[in-house]
């Protein structure tokens, strides 16, 4: 003879094992651990062949100086590249004017004594724009894993209390979801003490950018829930 199921357990608590649901969230300020640039290298000339010489003259220019900076320098990555014709405002032909070149380029700092530096002989480069410093952190930052176990510690917490206010005890943790663990957004750069290094070559240039690393806010937030013994009501 085949045995009753055995009921499913109910989604809420009892009189004798109550169940306690709780949000823990932590909020931590940590120092970025990476600084990207945009930049922009441009050219132009009177026909097809001169725009993209100077071009790419001048991204080998920006490309030299970038990794002259060894070590310093995670990543150099090159995004899009344009080049678009200008036509004449008058006359019934279509007749190009100029031509104009554009190439896109991310570069990934994480040595930022060099930051305010390289920031400013970029933007010393003849018709090259500069974008940036936008701070990050890693992905697989550990700051990361530290909100989040805070958010745990905090859930805890907040659960003792409630239960010690009702004169009863935490007996089990039923459920832990995690809600939210975001990385640090990415913000623009602050002025304030030098912090540039010099000693990476070259001729006499404009003085260093100063350039202060904004520190990153972490989230983390979880749903937790409990048993809990008898209130003492």
């Amino acid at each position: 003879m085949d045995q009753p199921a055995a009921p499913a357990p109910l989604p809420y608590g009892t009189p004798d094992t109550p169940r306690l649901a709780v949000r823990g969230e932590a909020r931590l300020e940590v120092d970025p651990e990476l600084a990207r640039l945009q930049i922009t290298v441009a050219a132009r000339g009177t026909d097809r062949r001169t725009a993209l010489e100077s071009l790419t003259r001048r991204n080998k220019d920006v490309l030299d100086l970038v990794t002259s900076y060894g070590d310093a320098i995670e990543t150099q990555e090159t995004g899009a590249f344009t080049l678009t014709p200008e036509l004449t405002a008058k006359g019934r032909h279509e007749r190009v004017r100029a031509y104009h070149g554009r190439v896109h380029l991310t570069v990934t700092v994480t040595d930022f004594t060099v930051l305010g530096e390289l920031t400013t002989r970029l933007g010393d480069t003849e018709l090259t724009t500069v974008n940036g410093p936008r701070w990050a952190l890693r992905p697989d930052s550990p700051a990361h894993r530290e909100a989040r176990q805070e958010a745990v510690r905090q859930a805890v917490r907040r659960a003792r209390e409630y239960a010690g206010a009702l004169g009863a005890s935490l007996v089990a943790l039923v459920e832990l979801a995690d809600l939210e663990a975001e990385n640090g957004t990415m913000t623009p750069a602050a002025m304030a003490a030098p912090r540039s290094r010099s000693g990476y070559g070259g001729a006499e240039q404009a003085p260093a950018l100063d350039l202060e690393p904004v520190r990153q806010t972490v989230y983390a937030q979880v749903n937790a829930r409990f048993t809990m013994t008898r209130p003492e009501l």
